[in-house]
């Protein structure tokens, strides 16, 4: 009994020195936890701040028309940080208030909310009896759901509202005519915004599994199976091998990264209950629009096979070389989620960053926010890094070391 205890103790000990004494495989159990608590509290970060108003509170802009000092007192004494901007009377508010004015406007974030207050509102509600049978004033607010600001700014203001017509026994009401549309956000904006926030994450982590998946066999699993000593004798110079096994690889994750791109559009509809709810249409996109994102998929792919193939280089195994891709594939999520909370304008040499750029790029294309050069930026990176590591593995094709590592 004894000597099986003191077997199975060294056994233990064997293992543990091993594990222990391999950097690569503490990386593999350190990194994903400490990535897993990046995403968690980047995403909950991003919650708070951009969903549920967690955060450093917007400036708001809010045209008003026939303001009321009553509701932007209540608004001062808050501490809100709320700006109104009072309408000229006459015939500017027609223009400044039509339907096509507001909803550019609200849509560019020029202002976030528009507010129509009925002539004289104060005195209106201070001499309105609920009991008389006559319809009660009514403040009218049209905002866009589809800009993030905009439907805060709303939420924000209607909450004061409803605060203020409570502690006036129901004297006034909110946005009551059935015959209004108060949400200015059409078609065209809904589907920028549900696409922009889901559609890079998707396309970027299925993008980089399809390159995983390719990739991790192609040069690790030769190395397992004997296969690569093979090739290695063989007149072919070894750089030109290595850029004939990337350009391979990368054709075959473009077609899997375009057919995991298309089932993504088909779906996605409904999946939004679009076809119900006429939420989500794909059709407001042109060729062009696919085919910038093709251009970014493909400088992408280019760089992802690049950067994994370095990987499976250095390991003497397809279980490895998944290892050491794992944490990667954790950092392409880290940066796939960020995009779907981000807000606001990216600068242009932020687009020179690789995977950011991607996601951005895309996220940009979807919301119809980005221009040309933005887009040639981020193509032009992501090929100058992908030649970069493609000479990379060249150098490591011609170590003797590195190939023939088991």
């Amino acid at each position: 009994m004894t000597v099986r205890r003191n077997n199975v103790l060294t056994i233990m000990k064997k293992e543990l020195r091993r594990f222990f004494g391999d950097r690569r495989m503490l990386l593999t159990i350190i990194l994903p936890g400490l990535l897993i608590y990046i995403i968690y509290s980047l995403m909950g970060n991003a919650l708070s701040e951009n969903l549920l108003g967690g955060g450093e509170a917007a400036e708001y802009r809010v045209m008003v028309h026939n303001s009321s000092e009553a509701v932007s007192t209540i608004v001062l004494n808050a501490g809100l940080n709320v700006t109104f901007f009072k309408s000229p009377e006459g015939e500017s508010y027609d223009a400044e208030f039509s339907p096509e004015n507001m909803a550019e406007s609200l849509g560019n974030g020029t202002y976030h909310l528009y507010m129509v207050f009925p002539e004289d509102f104060d005195a209106k509600v201070a001499a309105y009896d609920p009991l008389g049978g006559q319809p009660a004033p009514e403040v009218r607010m049209y905002y866009n759901s589809a800009n993030q600001d905009s439907a805060m700014a709303y939420s924000l203001m209607l909450e004061i509202l409803n605060a203020f017509e409570s502690s006036m026994a129901n004297r006034f009401d909110v946005n009551v005519s059935p015959d209004e549309t108060f949400d200015v956000a059409t078609e065209e904006d809904m589907t920028g915004m549900i696409f922009s926030m889901l559609m890079p994450m998707l396309l970027v982590m299925l993008t980089f599994s399809s390159c995983m998946a390719m990739t991790t066999e192609s040069i690790a699993g030769e190395k397992e199976r004997g296969t690569i000593a093979t090739l290695l004798v063989t007149p072919v110079k070894r750089s030109e091998l290595a850029i004939g096994k990337i350009a391979a690889l990368s054709l075959i994750s473009l077609v899997a990264g375009l057919c995991n791109f298309l089932g993504v559009l088909l779906a996605l509809p409904k999946l939004m209950g679009g076809e119900d709810l006429d939420m989500v249409n794909a059709s407001v996109y042109g060729m062009t629009d696919y085919l910038m994102i093709l251009a970014v998929i493909l400088s992408t792919v280019l760089m992802f096979v690049a950067l994994i193939a370095i990987l499976s280089a250095l390991a003497g195994s397809v279980k490895e070389a998944s290892g050491l891709v794992s944490p990667l594939m954790l950092v392409v999520t880290v940066i796939g989620v960020s995009g779907m909370f981000g807000s606001g304008t990216v600068q242009s040499a932020l687009f020179a960053i690789p995977v950011y750029n991607s996601v951005q790029c895309i996220s940009g294309i979807f919301s119809m926010s980005i221009s040309l050069p933005q887009i040639l930026i981020t193509v032009a990176s992501n090929l100058i890094t992908a030649g970069i590591l493609a000479w990379i593995l060249t150098r490591m094709f011609n170590s003797e070391r590195i190939m023939f590592k088991k």
